[in-house]
């Protein structure tokens, strides 16, 4: 029995090594970017969004997934890039950050693919003193170059409180009905 139990050990671990290696890539503009696999809930296809008062440009509102509320934030407008119709490849991509839900529009999934550390650099320092906040490394992936990012820190802790509250604050003033009432 003993023999069985530390056979398993090194399974689960190797399991979880294997994961954290997994990154979920996708385009926004002329840029690929990767997030770890563990952080991805789900991958929707685009659908209607409900605009609410008080949230930032980059945040277009929220979706009803399922019964849960989910924020959307449109990474191209996020990240400083112009804004883009949404179009077939357009997709949402549904994280859990803090234990609330957030999704994040892209101009189209690219891959799940393995990036081993060795094939992962730091990022570029912004300035002397400052690392650019939401990268956590540059990978390579066969030709490509993959920008990694903390989705967690795509919003600063304000930003996170801004969204996620004002949407909370919006379902409750709904009755619980999916924002803007039934159509």
């Amino acid at each position: 029995m003993e023999n069985q139990n530390i056979e398993n050990v090194p399974q689960a671990s190797d399991e979880a090594a294997e994961l954290e290696k997994k990154y979920l890539t996708f385009w926004t503009g002329e840029e690929l970017f990767g997030i770890p696999i563990t952080d991805v809930v789900q991958i929707i296809s685009m659908q209607e969004i409900t605009a609410l008062p008080d949230f930032p440009d980059y945040a277009k509102g929220v979706i009803n997934l399922r019964g849960e509320i989910v924020p959307v934030i449109d990474m191209r407008i996020r990240l400083g890039k112009p804004e883009a119709e949404y179009n077939d490849n357009t997709c949402i991509i549904v994280t859990n950050i803090e234990d609330s839900y957030m999704g994040f529009i892209v101009d189209t999934v690219d891959e799940v693919t393995d990036i081993e550390d060795d094939k992962i650099s730091p990022p570029p320092k912004v300035s002397k003193d400052i690392t650019n906040r939401y990268l956590t490394g540059i990978g390579q992936n066969g030709d490509k170059v993959v920008l990694l990012l903390d989705i967690a820190k795509i919003l600063n802790e304000n930003e996170f409180e801004l969204v996620t509250q004002t949407a909370k604050e919006n379902t409750a003033d709904s009755g619980g009905e999916e924002p803007g009432g039934s159509k």
